[in-house]
């Protein structure tokens, strides 16, 4: 099959993908069927990776102060800013904080330079914020941060319990695997979350349990496994210490802490002490916690003590959120970690990296994990700061604080793609190459390492991340020791270095690699040695601990912190949406991806928007003792009373007043450091604007108003808004907002209903038109967006005329097919599942990430039938 087979760049499945360039600036992008991580499927997201090419808004020179510059001189000013910093308060004083976005090579060269040249060990990354309690629970109980299993696991399974991990709209590929390996096995699924998910819609059973009562839940599946005969005691007594602590810590807890119903309860621990090819599949909800990393260690004791473990269809299971958390995690991206899963604490392994390197330093004690570090940022401690592919500013908890922090420090540099609310708050931002144009590789969920391959040229100034960092070395002193020719001889002595810890008695070693073809790398487990090769960790023991045998822990669950009370009564939760990305600096380029949540929302249950006065699509004030944001109100009953949900990815260039991690307290689990991104406490209120609006056009708005969230769509940009008090003239309002001054205005004003609506026309195209009302308006959107730029000001009608039909926003992105598309055939067609909507419309049959969408409708339209 022809195209550049390389590796998707958003979460953790590390999907491969074959893309063929256009010779244009753009290029058609495949599943790679002979990639082990999807054998061919994509998402939504990797679906739209052509439409996310280009050079909108690409950063393409080096910007000092906002203004271009050389290269040589602005890696100059980095070197020497470096220094100065290091030779006037020491090499603690300086800081960088990376991206599980960065290839292996890239991490590998900030690790080798801050680590060994400098001799810090402030060197950490946003992995922090969504993998450090797997992390540190690994290694608490392996003596490594080991993945015992592969998604294989996944089609051997009998029981598959997803924990805080909304696989259908996170990791949809992972998710259609589990699907067919229900439809061909009969495997039972059980989802743990306190939240209603998409994925629960292939759940057998969905366990809605309290806020944080995780540990308490699997401390109860313990005892239980002790009760009815389900422990592995030979395989305990080879290769465990620690059990009977742990057991009697977890008799200890109350299973009540869960607030489950004992029916509940009760069928879970039934299926999970009988049941043997059992897999249980975590993220975020365990990870991102005050105490993610007992709840971690509680999932791993279950598996331990059952022998249930590195055999085919049963083990615990991360998944990551990144591309490349898991290489970032490797390469020893993290503050308390060295390369290759050597510790930072332990003199062999400081004198073993240090040796290898040949370096002048090497710190003998962690650096400072993230929320420390911005912490030490706003103390003015950190006097010079590396931030690289990564923005903070909106994703660290307590944001504010942290673009306050970002602002005030002496020195910043940023290297990055585009423009982001982080970049602006730098003194020199250094252009990198995006996805396409770089070479390296990325090791996913699974241990499996991946080319990414470029099949674009390098546009403008930008340069690989690894180079940048080797350039700032040399200036530094260091030019030997960065002296490669390119990814391919980074690779090969990250390599060499693993088989040092592979004699160190490490398991990650790949050292089998030393000496491959590194452009024709195919897709590869690890460990690569002469010892192992890939395959499952555990089953026969084995563990990276002095004694090689793991440990239990006694797990004592806790609570959150931070408790709700008058002034704050819910507690929010935060997590994704199915079609966007971390901060959506890649994925909002894609106008299939913005139709389906086009702007931030809060979702709360019915009865609490009762008691708050809160309606459906108006707008609510969130607060926090951190700071505000203004959401679209949601309404929905897959939120808990006294719950809310926000998704994270809106930003000062998509919704200012949406960016949900400012609300986020900077609590962190006092193991892993790991903050608690699901459990502040908000208060809600109603916003009560004077005035909704709905804009699109040919380009992008300059809103001026309490409220907006744009994105793109095909033909332009669309655009929500409120304001506190009406313009006084609409049409001087929309002149600014469009930047259209010299266009001719039609209007139409309803002053009885307080509506207005304007369309601007030049040469007899449409380039915008704006529609206002005292409540949020009810407009056909995806009709006018495709409209905007045509002949004549038929949009200001706001809906299709006759003969035009409007598919409505958009359900499957994969296919583009809209609700009202849906819907119509659903109904004209009598369509009664899944499978009909697929065979008529074929929405559904890609990545399947909407069907729990599709499914809703089809009951929806039952019970209107009733």
């Amino acid at each position: 099959m022809s195209g550049v087979r390389t590796t998707c760049p958003y979460c953790g499945v590390g999907c491969g993908v074959l893309v063929t360039p256009d010779g244009a600036g753009g290029a058609s992008v495949k599943g790679d069927p002979d990639h082990p991580a999807n054998y061919g499927r994509l998402c939504s997201k990797g679906t739209a990776l052509g439409e996310t090419l280009g050079l909108d808004g690409r950063i393409l020179t080096p910007l000092f102060g906002g203004a271009p510059a050389s290269w040589d001189a602005s890696l100059d000013l980095v070197a020497e800013r470096f220094q100065s910093a290091i030779r006037d308060h020491g090499p603690d004083s300086v800081a960088f904080y990376l991206s599980g976005q960065m290839l292996t090579e890239d991490y590998y060269a900030a690790n080798k330079l801050i680590k060994g040249y400098i001799g810090t060990a402030n060197v950490d990354t946003n992995s922090r914020l969504c993998m450090a309690s797997s992390v540190a629970g690994h290694k608490r109980a392996f003596g490594a941060d080991t993945v015992p299993g592969t998604y294989d696991d996944l089609d051997q399974a009998d029981l598959v319990v997803l924990v805080g991990s909304n696989l259908a709209w996170c990791h949809p590929v992972l998710y259609q695997r589990l699907v067919a390996a229900k439809k061909a096995r009969g495997t039972k699924v059980v989802v743990v979350d306190p939240r209603r998910t998409a994925t629960c819609d292939i759940a057998d059973l969905h366990l809605a349990l309290a806020p944080g009562s995780d540990a308490a839940l699997f401390n109860a599946a313990l005892v239980a496994l002790a009760d009815r005969g389900a422990v592995d005691h030979a395989y305990l007594a080879r290769h465990v210490a620690g059990f009977d602590a742990a057991l009697a810590c977890a008799r200890a807890s109350d299973p009540a802490m869960t607030g489950l119903t004992p029916g509940d309860l009760a069928t879970f621990l039934d299926w999970f002490t009988t049941t043997e090819r059992v897999v249980t599949i975590y993220s975020q909800g365990i990870n991102q916690s005050e105490s993610g990393t007992d709840k971690v260690n509680a999932v791993l004791n279950c598996h331990l003590a059952s022998g249930r473990i590195g055999r085919p269809g049963m083990g615990p299971f991360s998944v990551t959120g990144q591309p490349n958390a898991m290489g970032g995690r490797e390469v020893g991206g993290l503050a308390n970690m060295l390369a290759c899963h050597l510790d930072i604490e332990n003199p062999a392994h400081r004198d073993a990296v240090q040796g290898f390197w040949n370096s002048p330093a090497m710190p003998d004690k962690p650096g400072l994990k993230a929320v420390e570090l911005f912490d030490a940022v706003a103390r003015g401690q950190i006097k010079a700061l590396w931030i690289i592919h990564t923005n903070p500013a909106v994703s660290m908890p307590d944001a504010d604080a942290v673009a306050r922090a970002i602002k005030s420090c002496d020195f910043v540099v940023v290297s990055d793609v585009t423009q982001t609310d982080t970049t602006r708050l730098a003194d020199v931002i250094l252009p990198a190459t995006a996805w396409g144009e770089k070479s390296g590789t990325v090791t996913n969920s699974d241990r499996t390492i991946s080319r990414q391959r470029p099949f674009l040229p390098t546009p403008g100034q930008a340069r690989d991340d690894w180079r940048m960092i080797a350039d700032v070395a040399a200036r530094m002193g260091w030019s030997d020791a960065f002296g490669w020719a390119n990814a391919g001889d980074v690779f090969a002595e990250y390599a060499a270095l693993s088989g040092i810890a592979g004699d160190l008695g490490r398991d990650f070693d790949i050292s089998g690699l030393v000496q491959a073809d590194y452009d024709a790398l195919p897709p590869t487990r690890w460990p690569v040695s002469a010892q192992k090769q890939g395959g499952r960790f555990f089953a026969q023991g084995g563990f990276l601990t002095p004694d090689q045998r793991a440990r239990m822990l006694p797990i004592t669950p806790r609570l959150p912190v931070a408790k709700t009370a008058p002034r704050y009564p819910f507690r929010l939760n935060t997590g994704r949406v199915r079609d966007q990305w971390h901060t959506m600096t890649r994925t909002s380029l894609s106008p299939r991806l913005n139709q389906h949540i086009v702007e931030p929302f809060v979702g709360i249950h019915p009865d609490d928007a009762a008691d708050l006065g809160l309606a459906p699509a108006t707008l609510a004030r969130v607060t926090s003792a951190q700071g505000q944001a203004i959401l679209r109100v949601s309404i929905t009953d897959s939120v808990a009373r006294g719950q809310v949900f926000a998704p994270m990815h809106w930003t000062g260039d998509t919704a200012p007043t949406g960016r949900v991690d400012a609300l986020v307290a900077a609590v962190t689990d006092p193991v892993s450091g790991q903050p608690e991104s699901k459990a502040s406490v908000v208060a809600l209120t109603a916003l009560s604007p004077a005035w909704y609006g709905f804009a699109v056009s040919v380009g992008p708005q300059m809103p001026d108003a309490a409220y907006w969230a744009r994105a793109r769509h095909a033909g332009g940009w669309r655009c929500e808004l409120a304001g506190l008090e009406a313009p006084v003239d609409w049409e001087v309002y929309g002149r600014a907002l469009f930047n259209l001054p010299d266009a001719t205005c039609l209007s139409v004003a309803d002053r009885k209903r307080g509506t207005h609506r304007l369309a601007f026309m030049q040469d007899g195209r449409t380039l915008a038109a704006l529609f206002a009302a005292p409540e949020p308006v009810q407009l056909a959107r995806g009709h006018l967006a495709a409209q905007v730029g045509q002949a004549g000001a038929a949009l200001l009608a706001g809906r299709p005329g006759a003969g035009v039909v409007d598919p409505g926003p958009t359900v499957c992105a994969c296919l583009n097919v809209g609700l009202n598309t849906i819907t119509a055939a659903i109904t004209a067609q009598n369509l009664i599942s899944v499978e009909e909507i697929g065979t008529a419309l074929q929405a559904g049959t890609s990545c399947g990430s909407c069907r729990p969408e599709l499914a809703a409708l089809l009951t929806a339209r039952l019970e209107a039938a009733e």
